[in-house]
Formats: structure tokens, sequence, C-alpha cells
């Protein structure tokens, strides 16, 4: 399912899917056949053989590839019920946590009271971020390591992310904080492991730091920096790995173990990982409180991961395309609109527009534009020239404007396309919030060429709804040439 969804909606890059057999009896179990990608594997966290260049490259290439898995909007790619995207921690730990009882004690090998403990704690610190719904859940690998990409044969790019088993929707940092895992642990099953990450053996050449590989992941997901609850994710995933180790380990002395010989090193290394995650928490500080000078992302937690703070290149820096205070303060409203109004109620949109009452409107829309208007945030794609345009056409006469419609609201907030776009930028991160801002296409389209070269009656007639929400527009394009529309090969003839 997430391998359809991702490889026809989506850049992701992952094998295609050719078919799904849930007919346990061809093979003895459900299967489904994918494509075969040619390409480079790298099954050593060290790649070892690999110049410095080509790891620093394969790691950062990593770390973009788990941004763009994240940024999946999963309710338009049809996975809104692929999982539950709250308290997925939570849950985590009480499944995990069980699994390790169940692994243990009672004729099976001992429990680790560190473990215990570690159970203990989770569940007390689970971050608040956890129980919402918002920017910072969706879907989830459950896996993402650099084992589990395929490299293009000769550039240092992803072209396949595997394994998907685990995938599910809810806390993405998760994932972020597992991707690490090499940093903090060398959990190889061997005799000879030192279970030593790169902050014990040393970061081999071409490897970016840590934090180097947090920044870049958090500037392609637009993710703030996660300091504040890094040790609860560290910690969660150095949990989850000991309790599947302890369930190798329980497997292989039954005799049923899949990982052959290797897995009676399971048991240490599930101890192991516990003492690790019990390290890392009792540390004074595990990562800056804010990024590196230099590093691209948002350096603030945003509470309930819709509220962001804006990093340092929209707000303190110099230059050309630095927006201003005034699209500043926008920017911020829009956010804390969306996360107050629009992204609780996206699942009961998105349900509405899957009804047999799809084209009727939701009674909840209507009350957010109304919302959206008492905030000033309505019809801000208008630029400043229709602007002008629009306001000689209200001041002129007003009997076609409704009760109530300020003249000022309708005309937008007198932005450049630049600082528009700016604002598109958030309200792209709903599929619904664009038309709540009365803000999307094609409406807006229509709008400005009503505002440029309609008359006065079409724009009586059609332009003044629009601009106050009372309507919706289509735009359609057909070609002589073509079966249908193909805006890049638009023909027309000139005669006299």
């Amino acid at each position: 399912q997430v391998l359809k969804a991702l490889g026809a909606y989506t850049d992701v890059p992952v094998p295609k899917v050719f078919c799904l057999c849930t007919d346990a009896s061809v093979i003895g179990t459900p299967f489904y056949i994918m494509e075969y990608l040619e390409g480079a594997l790298y099954l050593n966290n060290k790649l070892t053989g690999v110049t410095p260049e080509k790891r620093r490259n394969i790691y950062l290439a990593a770390a973009k590839t788990l941004a763009a898995v994240h940024k999946i909007d999963a309710t338009a790619v049809g996975l809104h019920k692929y999982g539950r995207r709250d308290n997925y921690c939570k849950r985590q730990v009480e499944r995990w946590g069980k699994q390790y009882l169940h692994s243990t004690g009672e004729g099976k090998p001992a429990r680790y009271q560190k473990m215990l403990d570690l159970i203990g704690w989770l569940k007390e610190n689970i971050p608040e971020e956890d129980s919402s719904t918002g920017l910072g859940t969706g879907l989830v690998h459950g896996d993402y390591r650099v084992d589990n990409l395929v490299f293009h044969p000769t550039e240092d790019r992803v072209i396949g992310v595997l394994d998907w088993e685990l995938s599910t929707l809810g806390n993405q940092m998760c994932d972020v904080a597992y991707s690490c895992m090499p940093y903090i642990i060398d959990a190889t099953l061997s005799e000879n492991s030192s279970y030593g990450g790169f902050e014990h053996s040393g970061i081999p050449d071409g490897i970016p730091q840590l934090e180097e590989y947090l920044a870049v992941y958090c500037s392609m997901s637009a993710r703030p920096w996660p300091a504040a609850n890094w040790k609860f994710y560290i910690a969660f995933s150095l949990f989850r790995g000991a309790s599947i180790y302890a369930g190798v380990y329980h497997r292989w002395t039954m005799g049923n173990a899949s990982g052959g010989e290797r897995a009676r090193f399971a048991g240490k290394a599930a101890n192991v990982m516990v003492d690790c995650a019990w390290d890392y928490i009792n540390r004074e500080n595990v990562l800056r409180a804010h990024p590196a000078t230099g590093m691209h992302v948002s350096k603030a937690p945003r509470q309930g991961f819709h509220v962001e703070q804006e990093d340092s290149t929209l707000t303190n820096g110099q230059g050309k395309f630095v927006p201003s205070e005034k699209v500043m303060q926008l920017r911020q409203k829009i956010m804390k609109f969306m996360k107050d109004h629009i992204y609780p109620k996206e699942d009961e949109l998105y349900k509405h527009a899957q009804s047999t009452s799809r084209w009727t409107i939701h009674p909840e829309e209507e009350n957010l534009k109304a919302l959206a208007k008492e905030e000033g945030l309505w019809n801000l794609f208008i630029p400043l020239d229709s602007a002008a345009r629009a306001r000689k056409l209200l001041l002129e006469d007003q009997s076609h404007v409704s009760a109530g419609s300020s003249n000022d609201l309708l005309l937008g907030a007198g932005l450049t396309n630049l600082e528009y776009g700016y604002l598109c930028e958030i309200m792209g991160r709903s599929v619904w919030a664009p038309q709540i801002f009365n803000c999307g296409a094609p409406d807006t389209g229509n709008m400005e060429v009503l505002l440029r070269y309609g008359t006065k009656e079409q724009q009586k007639q059609w332009l003044v709804p629009l601009l106050e929400g009372k309507i919706r527009s289509g735009f359609a394009m057909t070609e002589p040439q073509v079966a249908s529309s193909d805006a890049t090969n638009i023909e027309c003839a000139v005669s006299r």
C-alpha cells in the first residue's frame, strides 16, 4: 500500500510494485512483486572502502531522502488510514515493553532491571508533541538507515528506500533518531563487537557530524531543531532495539532464531543498548541548544509542532530576499491559524470530500473562512497593482458589495508576489488552507483575469462574489490538436 502510494503520487524514490498476492497457498505466505533496482548497497555504517567525499554525500543524501519521506502529505496520497498519528511513542513504549516481558523471565532469558527502569523513564518522559496530530506527525518508515537504501550506481543519490514493513503514521522524530544510531552505538551482532558508535570510535573521515546531519534534515523538512526532546528519542530508539534483540535472543535459546549463530550475541547486545540509553539520558548535554552558525534550521521548538519560529535567514539576515516585518507577522498569524483551526479539521474535511456529500460545502469550511476574514488573512494573493484596480472599482459603486464586507479586507494585504510567496509556503502545508484563506486556484487566477481584463458588468457579477468567497470558479482549456488540455502547447492564429 505505501509503496504503491509513494510510487504513484510522490517523488520519494521507491521500487515500483507490480502485484500483490494474498493467497498464502502459492508460496506459503502472502507476497508482492516489486521492481529490481540496479544500484549500490552500503551494509557497513562506517562505509569502509569508500572515499571521504563519497561518505559525506551518502549520509547527507540519506538525511535529505528522509526529509522527503516526512514531507509527504499522507492524506493527499491516500494513506490517511495507514495508522494513528497521535500518541505514537506512547503506544510504541507499551508495545515493545510488553514484547520485552514476553521474551524474558519465567524460564526464559533473565530480565535486565535497567530495562524495566528504562521503560518507566520513557513512559514518564514522552514529549508533549507526541499527542499531537500536527506537522511533526505523518508517514514513519520505522527502520530508516543507510543499509535500507539503494544508491545510484554512479551518483551519490538514493534511488530506492526499502523495507517498509514497520511503516505507519506517527511521530516522525523517531525515524530521525533511529537513523542516527550509528553515531551512538554499533549494534552489530558479533563475538568481537565493541558496540561503540562513532562518538566512541571516532567518526570516519567524510561522514558528517551528528549535528550537521540533523541540520540538513531539519532544513530540508522544515522541522525545528530537536534539542528539547532529543534524549527521549535516542533513548526510545535504543529501547526499541533492545526489545527486538531480546526477542531474537529468546528465539535463539529456543532453537528457531532466523539470524543463525549470530543471534547468540543478541542478549548481550540488548543489555548494552539499555546501558547506552541510560548513559545518554544521564549526560548533561546531548545537543546544542541551537545549531552551530551556518546551519539552516528552525532554531526554536514549536509548540505542538505547528507554530514554528523563523530561522535567521528570514529574520536577521541582510539581503535582497529578506521579508519585511509585515510579512513575518503574517507568516506567524497564518501558522498559528493553521495550528489552531485548520490542522484539527483536516480529517473531517477529507471524509466529507470522499462522501456522497462532496459536492456540497462543509459548514465548518464556511466558519473557518469567516475566522480567516476576522484575522485579516483573506485574499492575500492580490498583488499591489491589481489591488489598486479593484479599489477603484469598489469605491465607484458599493451597491454590489455584500453588507459587512470591508473593501480593505477584500483587497488583501498589499503584498508583492515575492512577499506572497513566503505565505504560500505555509498555506501549502495543508490541502484545505488555500481555499479557506480564499487563495486557492483556479479562483486566484480567475480573479486576476477579471481584475485586469473584465468589464465593469463582469466584475460586479463575478469578481466581487469571488473576492468575498461567496462563489467558486473553474478554468477550462482545450486545444484543437490534442485530446485534452496542454498548457505548454497552446496555439493561436492572428489575422486581420
